[in-house]
């Protein structure tokens, strides 16, 4: 079954290992960027230097329109035979953002809250950084619901590191 699997920094190996996932995307601070994991395609590893900063004039690498037109590619090109794992620092934001941004483009318009609302039911951790989740929404044409949708899922659980969670595409 086609799956996103998210997951924070520390939990990289083991998932790997446990699911065997074809595709994997890294978003990581430039400082703090890992290697491609020994065995796994690089070809097939996607890595966006950018902080988890949700205000674009604050901070340093902050996220931009280019990092959420590279994911949109690389996923593109995720088959879906395999689970494709997206991990950041903790697995709360910019990694449940990006995955937000992979499930609205493969499941269409008009699903923005649905998605939302599945993502909170199986992570009560997630908070999607809002300002990739508005390059995404500008990107895919969403006209500001893929913004609307995070207020429709309430406030996350304040975790230090959050958990892997499986977002199955076929079963939201």
């Amino acid at each position: 079954m086609p799956c996103i699997l998210v997951s924070p920094l520390s939990a990289v190996d083991a998932v790997i290992a446990a699911h065997r996932p074809s595709h994997m995307v890294t978003l990581l601070s430039p400082e703090r960027m890992i290697e491609t994991p020994d065995g796994f395609p690089a070809t097939r590893h996607l890595r966006l230097g950018v902080n988890d900063i949700a205000d674009a004039t604050a901070g340093t690498h902050p996220p931009g329109r280019e990092h959420i037109d590279a994911l949109l590619a690389f996923s593109r090109d995720w088959d879906g035979n395999s689970p494709i794992l997206i991990h950041c620092w903790a697995g709360v934001s910019r990694s449940m953002a990006s995955a937000y941004t992979v499930l609205c483009d493969r499941l269409g318009p008009g699903r923005e809250i649905e998605i939302a609302r599945a993502i909170r039911r199986r992570a009560p951790h997630a908070a999607p950084n809002t300002l990739l989740v508005s390059y995404a929404d500008a990107a895919l044409g969403r006209n500001g619901h893929m913004i609307a949708a995070l207020n429709s899922m309430g406030p996350a659980r304040m975790v230090e590191e959050g958990v892997t969670t499986e977002l199955p595409l076929a079963d939201l």
